[in-house]
C-alpha cells in the first residue's frame, strides 16, 4: 500500500463549519441509536448514544461517543464498566427516556442487573457488556474505547435509525 504525501498545506484559518452546520450535515448520515447504561453508587445511570461502533475483532473492542457536559458519562467512566443496548425500530420510549436531559431514567422500567453490574434494558435487539479501556478526549466529547466482555443477540428485529432528526425510521 502506498501513502500519499499531500503536496499543499492545507489552509485550517479559513471559516470552519460551525455547530448548526456540522450537525446538518452529519445529519444525512444514518446511524444505530444505543443506551449506554452503567451502575455506580448513587445507582444506575445511561444515556442515549448514537455514536457507536466495532473497533476490533481481536481483541473484541467497540466505542461510543459521550459528551463531555453530560451527567451520565462521568458516573459510567468512574464505575469502569458498561452496557450498550441496542434499541430496536418500535423502542422510541426508551430512546426519548435516556435521551432527555430530564426527568426518570429508571424510575418504572423492567431493567435486569447484568452479571457485568450494569443495566440490562428490557427487549433491545443486542446488549455489548464492556468495561472501559480508554479515552480520548475530542473537542467536547470523549471518545471512549471499550473491551468487550460479552455479547447478547436478543432479537433480528429492524434496528432504531437516526436520520436528519428523526427517529424510528428502521421499519
Amino acid at each position: 500500500m502506498q501513502t500519499r504525501t499531500p503536496t499543499r498545506d492545507i489552509d485550517y484559518t479559513s471559516e470552519l463549519p460551525g455547530p448548526d452546520e456540522m450537525r446538518r450535515a452529519m445529519g444525512r448520515f444514518a446511524s444505530g441509536v444505543t443506551v449506554v447504561t452503567g451502575l455506580d453508587e448513587d445507582g444506575p445511570t445511561g444515556f442515549a448514544c448514537q455514536s457507536f461502533a466495532s473497533v476490533s475483532l481481536e481483541p473484541p473492542l467497540v466505542l461510543f461517543c459521550a459528551d463531555h457536559r453530560g451527567r451520565a458519562w462521568p458516573r459510567i467512566r468512574r464505575a469502569g464498566r458498561f452496557t450498550v443496548n441496542v434499541l430496536g425500530a418500535g423502542q422510541s420510549d426508551l430512546c426519548a427516556r435516556f435521551g432527555s436531559s430530564r426527568g426518570p431514567k429508571f424510575d418504572g422500567l423492567d431493567w435486569e442487573l447484568s452479571r457485568w453490574d450494569t443495566p440490562s434494558l428490557p427487549d433491545v435487539l443486542l446488549r455489548v457488556h464492556a468495561s472501559v479501556e480508554d479515552v480520548h478526549v475530542a473537542g467536547d466529547h470523549d471518545v471512549v474505547i471499550g473491551r468487550v466482555a460479552e455479547l447478547e443477540c436478543l432479537a433480528d428485529d429492524g434496528p432504531m435509525v437516526f436520520y436528519r432528526g428523526g427517529f424510528d425510521l428502521g421499519r
